[in-house]
């Protein structure tokens, strides 16, 4: 059997390669510290799990649930977007469920993109922007990332003729993998540079409530956000819930119905009772959170301070649980990340994987406790250069 040309144009997904390379590690009999995937290592809060307990014997719960997000969920959502950033929606028409974010990012180009059109892909970023343009038969056009521009790509770099066939601009802040924050007046640059060429900005926010000092912008409290965009938000990450696969879109009424369509044609919504507790999660955003951003807030603190008195270059994130480093001389990101690996039992995830702007940097995950934190610290203060 011969696989179809799109899947022959869509390499290993990152993070399976990382755990092949693990697996043979921990056949070797040897202590692994993963600090690859951004896969919290803390339970999810215990008052979410009660609620999805209690919700589990609702057996109205047990048939299929409204694709579009049960109205109680979409309801929440709604009221979090407006407490938290004083932006109002609409929850039936301007909110859709999403099974886990990654689900509604890689699904949303389907609904726009055509063949030949463009879609502008940060670099480095999550995988998943540049393989949903290519299922859905479009061109990524690919926007570097870069140390000197804090991580904020220059819009102002693109050629003309890519402006006009563009379809799509992906912006992910705060960023993974380099921890990087967005400014009003870069959100501004983006949404005036939407309209000028009448394409769509879609921000995956997954990350924004995971910060430490200043709170992150949602695209919707720029003026003019809302006649352009669409924003994908996750409980994965807020609430240590990467399991329950659950999150929202919201934005743009013809956006999310057009999202809201595929997916109507593609699977069958999130387990309601998942969105109870996801709804519930999200009303009690404001106690259950800032708990679990002090956990990761320390482990960042001890770990940049650490990595750099061992001579490594990084800048101090001010969102995500992930730091973003440059290699040593000498190295590529991949050489360096297998060295670290095969020779310290020590997984982080090279830079390259990320996109070809991603080479030279290495990305850790903060999703392990402070004593192995200081394990691995241990260990790569053995490590010869």
């Amino acid at each position: 059997m011969e696989l179809a040309e799109r899947l022959k144009k869509i390499p290993p997904y990152l993070f399976v390669e990382i755990d092949r390379l693990k697996s043979e590690k921990l056949k070797e009999g040897a202590e692994v510290i993963d600090l690859g995937i951004g896969d919290p290592d803390i339970p999810t809060p215990a008052e979410i799990v009660e609620v999805a307990k209690r919700a589990l014997e609702k057996a109205e719960y047990h048939r299929y649930p409204s694709n579009p997000g049960s109205i109680f969920y979409r309801k929440a959502c709604a009221e979090y977007m407006k407490r938290r950033f004083d932006v109002e929606f609409d929850p039936e028409a301007e909110i859709v469920a999403l099974i886990g974010s990654k689900e509604g990012i890689a699904h949303f180009p389907l609904a726009f993109v055509n063949s030949g059109d463009v879609v502008l892909c940060p670099d480095p970023a999550y995988p998943v922007y540049h393989l949903g343009t290519l299922i859905s038969g479009g061109t990524p056009y690919y926007l570097p990332l870069t140390w000197e521009r804090d991580f904020l790509p220059d819009l102002t770099s693109v050629p003309k003729n890519i402006l006009e066939k563009t379809k799509i601009l992906w912006l992910n802040y705060p960023n993974n993998p380099t921890g990087a924050m967005a400014t009003r007046e870069f959100f501004k640059e983006a949404i005036a540079l939407a309209k000028k060429y009448h394409f769509i900005i879609a921000h995956d926010a997954a990350y924004i409530e995971q910060y430490f000092e200043e709170k992150p912008l949602s695209i919707f409290e720029i003026d003019g956000a809302k006649e352009v965009a669409i924003e994908f938000h996750s409980l994965s990450k807020t609430f240590c819930m990467t399991g329950w696969r659950i999150g929202f879109a919201v934005g743009n009424r013809e956006l999310v119905q057009g999202l809201a369509k595929i997916k109507s044609n593609m699977d069958s919504g999130v387990f309601t009772a998942i969105q109870e507790a996801g709804a519930y999660a999200l009303s009690k955003i404001e106690n259950l959170v800032p708990p679990l951003r002090r956990v990761f807030q320390e482990r960042r603190d001890f770990l940049y301070e650490a990595l750099r008195k061992l001579g490594y270059e990084l800048k101090k994130p001010s969102a995500t649980f992930y730091l973003w480093a440059k290699v040593p001389a000498n190295y590529t990101s991949g050489e360096f990340c297998k060295k670290v690996l095969q020779e310290l039992a020590i997984v982080i995830t090279p830079g390259k994987g990320f996109g070809e702007s991603g080479e030279g940097y290495f990305r850790i995950a903060l999703t392990v406790g402070i004593e192995r934190l200081k394990e691995a610290v241990k260990r790569l203060a053995t490590l010869n250069l």
